[in-house]
């Protein structure tokens, strides 16, 4: 049960400080983010995108407090795609954004994160990509959601991410499933109260194939976020009874996990995307990687013994 003392100590000042000069951290951020610039991260892509993968690009990056910070999230996501404008990846290259980023959570952030965000979009649409609203923890969501649903008036490509753990989820899926949108599932990596998430992983895993069968029978395109090989089976076995052709649904894995199964699933002929993350403001994202499997966890660990 490491994963939700992880998760609170990913909102932790001291432990943020702790863990960013631990001997070995380095090592091992380096294994999930893809550097800290754009110009780090560009020839990546690249690279991803020449072995036949997709990309979606995260700037990494949440406690935002002020509206100068979220104004500096929107012009980083705008100065990546203005180094992607001419490389003709297309969709091949999209962006992911957290709504927090760009003032969420300060006051009037719904109206705040719709104005940064909105050219982030429109600059996306542009060089012919396009833009998925990831979700953050459940008081969020009702405003995540709301903005996608903005968005996607002048913007009708605008991705959205559901959690399979929430027990909203089904309905949202239910929801969201109609023609022409596009929907990521993943299992959840916020640490959650047991009112509104499951909390056994056993229970998690079957609502998320619930959640599954729902986006996968429907009309729009769903995004299957997992790295789990029966989860990977079961999507596929789904998706051929509902009469899913390949181009029809991709799974989405993170860069630096099970990078051999990005190249399988791409030779197989699926759409393989990988989240790839980079930038300054690491710590969030890299601790609910460590949370996610004890493997991870052990990884840093083992690179801190080494190091120390």
């Amino acid at each position: 049960m490491l994963g939700p003392v992880i998760l609170a100590a990913s909102r932790s000042d001291k432990m943020r400080r702790f863990v960013s000069v631990a001997p070995g951290t380095k090592q091992v951020v380096a294994r999930f983010i893809a550097g800290e610039t754009v110009e780090q991260v560009v020839p990546i892509v690249k690279e991803t995108i020449g072995k036949g993968l997709e990309v979606t690009l995260d700037v990494v990056g949440e406690d935002i407090t002020t509206r100068e910070q979220a104004a500096a999230a929107r012009d980083a996501y705008l100065e990546l795609i203005e180094h992607l404008k001419g490389l003709g990846f297309g969709t091949r290259a999209e962006m992911s954004v957290k709504l927090s980023m760009f003032g969420q959570c300060l006051e009037g952030g719904h109206e705040l994160a719709l104005a940064n965000v909105r050219p982030v979009v429109e600059a996306a649409a542009a060089i012919g990509t396009t833009v998925t609203l990831d979700a953050e923890d459940h008081t969020t969501l009702d405003s995540m959601f709301a903005i996608h649903e903005e968005l996607r008036k002048d913007f009708p490509q605008t991705g959205c991410v559901i959690q399979a753990y929430l027990f909203r989820t089904e309905d949202d899926a239910r929801r969201l499933a109609a023609s022409g949108s596009r929907v990521r599932i993943v299992k959840g990596a916020y640490k959650e109260p047991a009112s509104v998430a499951y909390q056994d992983k056993g229970e998690i895993d079957k609502a998320y194939v619930r959640v599954l069968r729902i986006l996968l029978e429907g009309e729009g395109y769903p995004m299957i976020g997992s790295h789990d090989p029966r989860l990977i089976a079961i999507t596929q076995e789904l998706a051929r009874s509902a009469g899913r052709k390949l181009d029809e649904y991709e799974f989405q894995m993170l860069y630096g996990i099970r990078g051999d199964e990005h190249i399988r699933l791409a030779a197989e002929g699926h759409r393989m995307r990988v989240y790839t993350a980079y930038g300054t403001d690491w710590y969030g994202y890299f601790m609910r990687r460590l949370a996610e499997k004890p493997a991870n966890l052990l990884f840093f660990v083992r690179s801190m013994i080494t190091k120390g």
